[in-house]
């Protein structure tokens, strides 16, 4: 049964949806031939295989040209959807990597590692580098404003620290938590930031005067991850408690509460229509969750260890997940049918829209970067860019 009992949530304000088909236990990787129960159910696309350790993050290119991961090797791997382009593997840092992201751009690259730095990377072959002495112990996240004009990270240290990117200097910090800082995301608008940490609190912050605007304290053990919805009228947030609980921004209720996993919830991710969201485990599972009807949707068994991060592309028509069985996988999400055709997205190797399409607030060119200290990015073939079928 994919469905857990005890999963419970409510409807979310002023969304609608139609109530979709059954679902099906998914087939999983080891049985890649066997057609989809449904058509659909999600279905995976893709396995990359480059990292020598666990991998810990995952983000998109908002071309879909590309897909960025962060390994505990201490490498950040740059996956190219067209199949006979070669991956890339990026080195400086001298630990592990925790936390990676593609910037709105495309143009860079952010990763944040436990050798207490960030480093800003150029989306190319190149893979020529910033590095940042960002905090005084690891660094657990790195977000990009929705505006790419800035960067939030987190970090072990306690604090949350927001960043320019054009200047590539430190603006302020964001101080409250009296824990480790696990997360942290900014506000579709910029306005708002939103931190998750081992105090067992996600917080609320105004991102110009920097205060705590609110405080939830409904989870029972460590917050590990925190995102805002699309719209940006919502948060969620993933516990050790192995919870993922939402809330309502108009009236800081708490919105939905479900009993997700066995085990530590890692990551969430929103579905760019903001009707679903994603969570991965250390119970090894990916869960999919129907944020409208308040229900579990899919339980994906795709990875044979901790499941560490997952994101939607930005279309929404497909999903990456990472894990400690050093597996990358990029699974086509099919349900997303069921939406209006403003969320649907285009194939891998399709050619993606002009970048003139994107929004018009965002740089053209990356900053300049100086020549990296360490060695540059070395090129290297994927042994598995093959679709799995």
């Amino acid at each position: 049964n994919t469905f857990a009992p005890g999963a419970r949530g409510s409807l979310l304000p002023g969304r609608r949806c139609r109530r979709s088909p059954a679902t099906h236990p998914l087939p999983t990787p080891a049985t890649p031939a066997m057609p989809s129960p449904e058509p659909m159910d999600p279905a995976l696309e893709r396995s990359f295989r480059g990292h020598k350790d666990g991998v810990s993050s995952v983000s998109f290119s908002p071309t879909m040209k590309q897909l960025v991961s962060g390994g505990l090797d201490g490498t950040v791997m740059v996956w190219n959807f067209k199949m006979q382009m070669r991956a890339f593997r990026f080195v400086g840092h001298k630990a592990a990597v925790t936390s990676v992201d593609f910037a709105p751009s495309g143009s860079l690259i952010a990763s944040g590692s436990r050798d207490q730095t960030i480093r800003l990377w150029a989306a190319n072959v190149k893979g020529e580098s910033v590095s940042i002495r960002a905090h005084t112990a690891p660094v657990n996240s790195v977000a990009f404003s929705g505006d790419g004009q800035q960067l939030v990270t987190t970090s072990d240290d306690k604090s949350v620290k927001a960043w320019s990117i054009p200047t590539q200097r430190f603006k302020h910090s964001f101080s409250g938590h009296t824990n480790w800082v696990r997360d942290a995301a900014f506000s579709p608008d910029g306005r708002m930031l939103l931190s998750s940490a081992d105090d067992k609190t996600v917080r609320l912050w105004d991102a110009r005067s920097r205060a705590c605007s609110h405080t939830f304290f409904d989870h029972s053990d460590n917050v590990g991850c925190c995102a805002f919805s699309p719209e940006g009228n919502c948060v969620a947030s993933g516990s050790a408690d192995r919870s993922i609980k939402l809330w309502d921004l108009r009236t800081l209720q708490l919105l939905q509460h479900y009993d997700a996993h066995g085990d530590e919830v890692h990551r969430i991710a929103f579905h760019p229509s903001g009707s679903f969201l994603l969570s991965a485990s250390a119970d090894c599972t990916l869960k999919l969750w129907d944020l409208c009807e308040g229900r579990l949707f899919y339980t994906i068994h795709g990875h044979e260890a901790s499941a560490n991060g997952c994101a939607f592309s930005p279309a929404g028509d497909f999903f990456a997940t990472a894990a400690s069985d050093r597996h990358v996988m990029v699974w086509r999400t099919n349900f997303d049918r069921l939406l209006p055709a403003e969320h649907k997205g285009l194939a891998l190797d399709a050619d993606p829209p002009a970048v003139a399409a994107l929004p018009p607030q965002l740089p053209p060119q990356p900053p300049q970067l100086p020549p990296p200290r360490e060695p540059p990015a070395s090129s290297l073939a994927s042994s598995s860019l093959a679709a799995s079928s």
